[in-house]
């Protein structure tokens, strides 16, 4: 009895499937599934024979030859990459020899380009590849078929997620505690190394939460961090993860959040909290694509340590009228 044909777990799974069959079947000694995200051309899935590229890589979009393609100036399939004026002219091709090309375009069913099904080889292929191009351009479609229902499930899934995380919530805020931050983050860092979205963190420390606890009492300082709590969960987005992972600490994670995005939403929050009369420093840093949102997270405590010395140096007062 044959062996049974299993589905694909996913769409990571099936796009493994279809880069090794094309290599076994085409040859070219790199085969690539990625993601474009303004000027980032992230490599999601690799099947790398000679080239060193790894999944996670990140290039500049707009010197591909992919970026070209999209444009319509140059062909899908390029046999012979130097007879193309669009792919000569390609900064890429003067860090990587690329004697032919091949990409398909990958899009939603919203008409919006994901990335793309690519490959190249150091060496010109022979003219018959370009018999090849309705297969690949199936394939293409099949997978951005299966992302496309893939993505559109996301919501779902990050909902009983974070349904599971609501044992993980701190008792004061009821924002999810430093248990539940991890988790949730965690899981967002799985689907932003899988899909290649952009996300962003926002790191926020109050100012005044000891001298209140000193001067005022644990209760006033309760009061702070309570308000603080709520003004900074209405100033994000209901996507967004909100945590407070201290005492006078609390954190953002931007949910597929381009870095203009995760600029204004810092922006936000600090005008709410300036509003409610909290007085807080804050950073915020995106994440990059080749180094994930721990790091992200290094540099958003960072940046907001800074904003704090900063504010230190130039002895800007601190004040909380709204709560008094």
């Amino acid at each position: 009895m044959p062996n049974p044909i299993s589905p694909f777990s996913d769409f990571e799974a099936a796009a493994r499937e279809v880069l090794s069959y094309l290599h076994q079947e085409l040859g070219f000694k790199l085969w690539m599934v990625t993601r474009t995200e303004g000027e980032d051309w992230i490599m999601l899935q690799v099947e790398d024979h000679g080239y060193g590229v790894r999944e996670g890589s990140v290039f500049c979009w707009s010197d591909s030859f992919c970026s070209r393609m999209v444009q319509d100036q140059g062909p899908r399939v390029a046999p012979q990459a130097n007879s193309v004026p669009a792919y000569v002219a390609a900064p890429i091709g003067k860090q990587v020899q690329i004697g032919a090309y091949v990409g398909i375009p990958m899009v939603l069913s919203d008409g919006s380009l994901f990335g793309t099904l690519c490959a190249i080889d150091p060496e010109p292929q022979a003219e018959t590849v370009r018999h090849q191009l309705p297969t690949m351009e199936l394939l293409a479609k099949l997978l951005s078929t299966i992302l496309d229902k893939e993505l559109k499930s996301q919501a779902q899934f990050r909902r009983l997620e974070r349904i599971e995380a609501e044992a993980m919530s701190d008792i004061l805020t009821e924002l999810y505690n430093r248990r539940g931050w991890e988790t949730l983050l965690s899981a967002e860092e799985k689907r932003c190394q899988r899909y290649g979205h952009p996300a962003g963190i926002i790191y926020i420390d109050l100012d005044d939460l000891k001298p209140i606890n000193d001067t005022k009492g644990h209760a006033t300082g309760d009061k702070l961090i309570y308000h603080a709590g709520r003004n900074i969960r209405s100033a994000v987005r209901e996507q967004d993860i909100v945590a407070r992972i201290g005492g006078d600490e609390f954190a953002v994670l931007g949910v597929e959040c381009h870095p203009h995005q995760i600029e204004d939403l810092a922006k936000r929050i600090a005008r709410t909290l300036e509003e409610a009369g909290i007085k807080a420093s804050a950073g915020y840093a995106f994440r990059h694509p080749s180094k994930g949102l721990m790091a992200a997270l290094a540099e958003a405590d960072r940046n907001m340590y800074q904003y704090k010395r900063n504010k230190q140096s130039q002895n800007v007062s601190n004040y909380l009228g709204s709560l008094d």
